[in-house]
């Protein structure tokens, strides 16, 4: 038997979705660490995909159990990236060494 909810505010949330896109742009502008302007990032870019998520996809009047389906993946990712990052650290990047000395063939 289907229960009926309360019609979403789509219109709110269009709102909020347009002010958290306008401080991301804005974020990238600001004086501060990279790594900070990439926490700053993603946490907005979390936000707005749980809203969508939330109101657009109807998943915050689903069970609980589609809504665990849902978010597993994000899950996941977060473990890849953190189990991914030491391997970007271990070996130095050598871009921009210099340029290399070759002599030439002597011709006799």
């Amino acid at each position: 038997m289907a229960t009926t909810h309360k019609q979403p505010n789509y219109i709110g949330v269009f709102w909020w979705l347009l002010v958290l896109t306008i401080l991301e742009v804005g974020v990238i502008f600001l004086p501060m660490a990279r790594f900070l302007i990439a926490i700053l990032l993603v946490g907005m870019a979390l936000t707005k995909a749980s809203l969508v998520a939330m109101y657009y996809m109807h998943l915050k009047f689903e069970r609980t159990t589609l809504g665990l389906i849902a978010v597993t993946p994000l899950l996941l990712c977060v473990l890849l990236v953190f189990a991914l990052l030491p391997d970007h650290s271990a070996t130095p990047h050598l871009t921009g060494a210099g340029p290399t000395t070759t002599t030439a063939p002597s011709s006799h």
